[in-house]
């Protein structure tokens, strides 16, 4: 399944998934946007394998920025936010 999303300003956030007995498993996430650092990119992904496809955008949103803020002060995102990756995550399942 496939999903996208364009933020205001224009950055593109792409989400591929495949929802196995319910659940959203094989994440990847990706797009224009940039991301410091790099690895956090997986953090976004882990944050959202095995939660359930019917959660809320409100709900993908909150489990994407309690991952990255495990991370600490160190994570930028340029160009997209939380919000953004949990709207083309639901366009994905939609």
């Amino acid at each position: 399944m496939h999903g996208e999303y364009k933020t205001p300003g224009g950055k593109l956030v792409r989400v591929d998934l495949e929802v196995v007995d319910g659940r959203l498993h094989r994440v990847q996430v990706s797009g224009d946007f940039f991301l410091e650092p790099p690895e956090a990119l997986d953090v976004i992904a882990g944050a959202l394998e095995g939660v359930p496809a019917d959660a809320s955008e409100e709900e993908l949103a909150r489990r994407i920025a309690e991952a990255l803020a495990r991370l600490g002060d160190d994570v930028h995102l340029l160009g997209f936010s939380p919000d953004a990756v949990a709207r083309a995550a639901r366009r994905a399942v939609s």
